[in-house]
């Protein structure tokens, strides 16, 4: 579905990515992890087409990326800033659909839709301002849902709210993948999140970044919030993400790339 080829972007005499290069298979919920400032967002507003990188090829669904797609949507951290406040929970769901060609029938239908899949079935008539941060995300996954990308990013999506709510988004997130087959690219500072959410890890070096590690997280798509963390394989390789974070080497080269 994705693929990132030596990827490389300088702010002036500054260079962010180092040549990156990954790739991500479809229906697969990829994390991305790596030290603060080392270029995560930088790369993925790069797959997004919001940013031109400085060298490099990005592909998505065999076609070169140039611009923003058409069949991509974006889940941000900052909820309060992505939602239209003065436009309620369905509407601010059903606008994008508008770029689809729907009637107002079937936007509303499939926003409806939306929001009951992320437990939001009767918030519908609500505005922003009127739900916590955990529901103004779920409306902004929600949006992702109805619009039905062939691939969603998400860039830290789960930062700015509550421990318990964020593990309650993940296992939304989790079940969204597991029953849209939906493909995901997630960037995340948080290790622990970075190995219980996605099929793989990929962990960026400091900047300028590479790949210092691709690897399977093998936990199988069923998780849970208590039992799947007191794995031992949850625990081994959350320790060596946090290694390879901190500028460590791993001890097990596990590279999906190299595999292949």
């Amino acid at each position: 579905m994705l693929t990132i080829t030596d990827l490389v972007h300088s702010y002036g005499p500054h260079r962010v990515l180092g040549g990156v290069s990954l790739s991500v298979a479809e229906g697969e919920l990829v994390s991305v992890v790596g030290p603060s400032g080392c270029g995560k967002s930088t790369l993925l507003r790069s797959v997004a087409g919001l940013l031109k990188p400085s060298g490099g090829r990005i592909m998505l669904a065999g076609r070169p990326v140039e611009r923003t797609p058409d069949d991509l949507a974006i889940v941000f951290q900052d909820y309060s800033r992505s939602l239209f406040p003065w436009m309620s929970a369905a509407n601010n769901v059903a606008l994008p659909l508008r770029r689809k060609g729907l009637d107002r029938r079937r936007r509303r239908e499939a926003a409806m839709s939306a929001l009951d899949q992320v437990g939001l079935a009767d918030a519908g008539a609500k505005y922003p301002w009127e739900m916590s941060g955990g529901m103004q995300q779920r409306v902004s996954i929600a949006r992702a849902l109805a619009y039905r990308p062939s691939l969603l990013l998400m860039d830290e999506p789960f930062g700015s709210v509550d421990a318990q709510t964020r593990e309650d988004l993940e296992d939304l997130v989790l079940n969204v993948c597991a029953h849209h087959g939906m493909t995901i690219l997630l960037i995340t500072h948080d290790i622990d999140e970075s190995v219980y959410v996605g099929d793989r890890v990929v962990v960026l070096t400091r900047s300028p970044a590479v790949v210092a590690a691709d690897l399977e997280t093998r936990l199988g798509r069923s998780r849970d919030q208590i039992a799947t963390r007191q794995l031992d394989a949850f625990v081994r390789l959350r320790a060596e993400v946090g290694r390879l974070v901190r500028g460590g080497h791993t001890t097990e080269p596990t590279s999906v790339l190299e595999k292949q």
